[in-house]
């Protein structure tokens, strides 16, 4: 009787952790599914967070095609500025990064010369940028000192992005130079202030974050350096972006050469 007795409590003590064991087998999918939810809200988060694996890429893809850059609006605006300039789209010369983009497009166009000058390194450029570098289309050159080209050696002198990592010392001779290559005006394309930009790629590319000004602050600068807006080109290109449906997202000057 004492042995069954004990088997009994044996027995007996085996129930709880059978419970459990029972509960926990229940509890199971419940767990993983909630395991599975905690992780997908940290990926999330972590992606979004511009660390890691997926910030890292967005930095990169936002220093070339963010909303930002001038640059790809000088793309887009491309026609808008055919129809504004006419003939004096004849001879075009780019000044900015990633001007192999824009010089590469305008080459495309019916009766246009384009050359480009790129103020940063092109370690990473594509062959094809390389291959216009190499044929001395594309130059680079730090726009602080006074361009490699003679006086009045493009009709059209379209410059974007550059102008606002300069400082005010330096853009007191950088724009005489645009004006000074230009025979017949220059297209000036600068962020509006308050936009933003990838703050690391710029300090790793460009030595320092943009400084983006306000237009009157830009129209206060073109009268102290006697640049004069182009007041024809303003309402033609006004003319064509409302036919074409365009709104530039970034500001856009169009002042006259010197002369």
């Amino acid at each position: 009787m004492s042995r069954r007795h004990g088997s009994s409590t044996r027995r007996g003590a085996s129930f709880p952790f059978s419970g459990a064991l029972h509960s926990k087998s229940k509890s199971s999918p419940l767990l993983s599914i909630c395991l599975v939810l905690v992780g997908a809200v940290l990926l999330i988060v972590y992606a979004s967070s511009g660390s890691g694996l997926f910030g890292g890429r967005k930095e990169t893809v936002s220093s070339v095609e963010g909303d930002f850059s001038c640059t790809l609006e000088v793309l887009r605006a491309i026609p808008v500025l055919k129809k504004t300039y006419g003939n004096s789209m004849g001879k075009v010369l780019h000044v900015g990064p990633d001007t192999c983009s824009v010089v590469s497009k305008l080459l495309k166009e019916k009766e246009t010369e384009a050359w480009g000058v790129e103020p940063y390194d092109i370690e990473d450029a594509d062959r094809s940028c390389k291959s216009l570098v190499h044929k001395g289309i594309i130059r680079v050159a730090d726009i602080k000192f006074p361009l490699p080209y003679r006086a009045q050696s493009f009709s059209l002198v379209i410059v974007s992005d550059a102008l606002d990592y300069l400082s005010p010392k330096y853009l007191n001779k950088t724009l005489p130079e645009l004006a000074r290559v230009s025979a017949e005006g220059i297209v000036i394309f600068t962020g509006f202030a308050g936009q933003q930009r990838a703050k690391v790629a710029e300090l790793s590319k460009f030595g320092r974050p943009a400084k983006l000004r306000s237009q009157s602050w830009w129209v206060r600068f073109f009268v102290q350096t006697s640049l004069e807006e182009n007041e024809a080109a303003v309402k033609k290109f006004e003319q064509a972006s409302s036919k074409a449906s365009y709104k530039p997202t970034c500001q856009v000057f169009h002042l006259n050469s010197y002369h």
